[in-house]
């Protein structure tokens, strides 16, 4: 197959979750099909570094492009002109001509026979054809994560703001989905979500993969007492999980054990989350070359998201690296483990403190609880085994045309197919 991958917002470094589960589709894809690549940098972007992480893809083509940041000027013209329009403004501040000049060029020029819109967000970009079957990449149900952020927004006028803009969210990902060839979600859950929300969409779930060999155990001596989360900061719902953490549970947590230290890794930290985290004592390190350290350096994992959608693929790294894990039941959502087995679900902050503070004075507890994570994603989890299932939705697309889904329709495993060079 000739695949177009269009990712908005760049793809290197793998400094967020959904650019790491698209490196590793698209590094076990081109190996079997003639791949092009088609995405953004920004001034921290590497083109050239993506190339070198991608070395059987068939084309790299990538444009320099910053979408405006919140608080900006250019964010608030954005806002305001997306409201003459149905896109909601974390769309519309996405759109980028080139890119959709180059796509069109591409199949014009007869180079494609499917094309992958990598998130919601690239999906302005690509110009609809009658020839090239669409795979839309869900990572996230949006629109769940805007309503979810409107929940929790204290300001009224932000809330009213963000009320606007996930009913808006959803709109334009319910057309999405039920105009797209095939959809792709990252769990059952999600893929339910999507039927509820356009019950014409084709759509099939494919899991959360982890690179078991690069996340392993390295077996180095814990820091007592260490937490640890990571994640990429400028997101707001990691932002917001470490500033619901800092308030509402770490108190609970130093009554009890006063010495426990917290590291925060992710790039870009707002200024917001430095300052409550200095003042909590907490270490923010921003940008890391490597997380591993980190990790492998913390006695509990934590993930206490509120808000957000899809699947985390920091708590697969985590237990792949052998960390007992505590989560609320968002931030392990969608993802098949066993709370009490694989992980610790705690939504209410006391419960979440009572899990962290017990899993640190419990060791073999814990080191029970990681043992049973990394076993759970050598068995089930390989880059290999989910790519495979992607595989067999782009041939599915391309084979059925477009045909919509019918109840009961199954998408076929893949199999290895020559690239069209």
């Amino acid at each position: 197959m000739r695949i177009l991958w269009v990712k908005m917002g760049g793809l290197w470094p793998p400094t967020a979750g959904g650019r790491i589960r698209s490196l590793e589709t698209l590094s076990c894809l081109s190996r079997r099909h003639e791949v092009t690549v088609l995405t953004t940098h920004g001034p921290d972007g590497d083109p050239d570094g993506l190339v070198r992480r991608l070395p059987s893809c068939r084309r790299i083509i990538s444009i320099p492009f910053v979408a405006p940041r919140v608080g900006s000027a250019p964010f608030a013209q954005a806002l305001a002109r997306s409201w003459l329009s149905p896109l909601p403004v974390d769309l519309w501040k996405w759109r980028l001509d080139a890119v959709r000049t180059q796509a069109q060029a591409l199949m014009d020029e007869g180079l494609v026979d499917v094309c992958v819109a990598d998130f919601l967000v690239s999906v302005p970009n690509i110009p609809r054809s009658s020839h090239v079957p669409l795979v839309l990449f869900e990572h996230n149900i949006e629109y769940v994560i805007w309503r979810r952020l409107a929940e929790l927004e204290r300001q009224p006028w932000k809330r009213a703001l963000l009320e606007i803009e996930w009913r808006k969210m959803r709109r334009y990902e319910r057309a999405s989905c039920a105009t797209a060839d095939l959809t792709v979600a990252v769990s059952e859950d999600d893929r339910q979500r999507l039927e509820a929300l356009a019950p014409s969409a084709r759509s099939v779930a494919i899991p959360t993969g982890v690179d078991t060999e690069y996340f392993k155990p390295r077996h180095s001596p814990e820091i007592p007492r260490r937490l640890v989360f990571t994640g990429s900061m400028d997101w707001y719902p990691n932002e917001d999980a470490i500033l619901y953490f800092t308030e509402a549970i770490l108190p609970t947590i130093r009554a009890e054990i006063p010495d426990v230290s917290v590291v925060v890794v992710g790039r870009q930290p707002s200024p917001q989350l430095r300052a409550a985290a200095e003042q909590a004592g907490i270490v923010v390190t921003g940008t890391v070359d490597d997380v591993r350290p980190y990790v492998d350096g913390a006695a509990v994992y934590i993930v206490p998201l509120r808000a957000g959608g899809g699947t985390r693929l920091k708590i697969f790294e985590a237990l792949a690296m052998g960390k007992a894990v505590v989560s609320t039941t968002v931030g392990a959502e969608g993802l098949a483990l066993t709370p009490g087995r694989d992980v610790l679900i705690a939504d209410e902050p006391e419960a979440f403190a009572r899990s962290v503070t017990a899993l640190l004075r419990e060791p073999a507890r814990r080191h029970a609880l990681g043992r049973a994570g990394r076993l759970l994603v050598e068995k089930r989890y390989s880059w290999e085994h989910v790519t495979e299932d992607f595989e067999a939705c782009c041939q599915a697309a391309l084979v059925d045309g477009g045909r919509p889904l019918r109840s009961g329709d199954v998408i076929p495993r893949a199999v290895p197919i020559q690239p069209n060079l």
